[in-house]
């Protein structure tokens, strides 16, 4: 973690006061953290997908569950916003609700 945050402060595209170079590290930061929060979105949702492209609607009624916690979790932490996390989930839902 120092080395990155080393690696940032020696970018010569940044602002050069104190504040705005906290303010970039704090947002690089953040964007790390956001990144990771989203990739096990899109982990979750392609696992129950998965099964439902497999036609197995046993293995997707299992994952759904674990997918919509993921997904509320991330949109409790304001990475994602609630209203698509809801879409997400309805959506989700449907398609499991359409195929049993």
């Amino acid at each position: 973690m120092k080395y990155f945050l080393f690696q940032l402060l020696r970018r010569s595209d940044l602002a050069n006061h104190p504040s705005a170079l906290k303010r970039a590290r704090q947002n690089e930061i953040k964007r790390i953290r956001n990144k990771s929060y989203k990739t096990r979105v899109k982990k979750a949702v392609k696992g129950v997908r998965a099964a439902l492209a497999d036609n197995s609607p046993d293995q997707a009624k299992n994952s759904f569950p674990g997918a919509v916690s993921i997904i509320q979790k991330t949109a409790s932490k304001g990475v994602i916003h609630k209203k698509k996390a809801a879409r997400k989930i309805s959506r989700l839902a449907h398609q499991i609700n359409s195929i049993a």
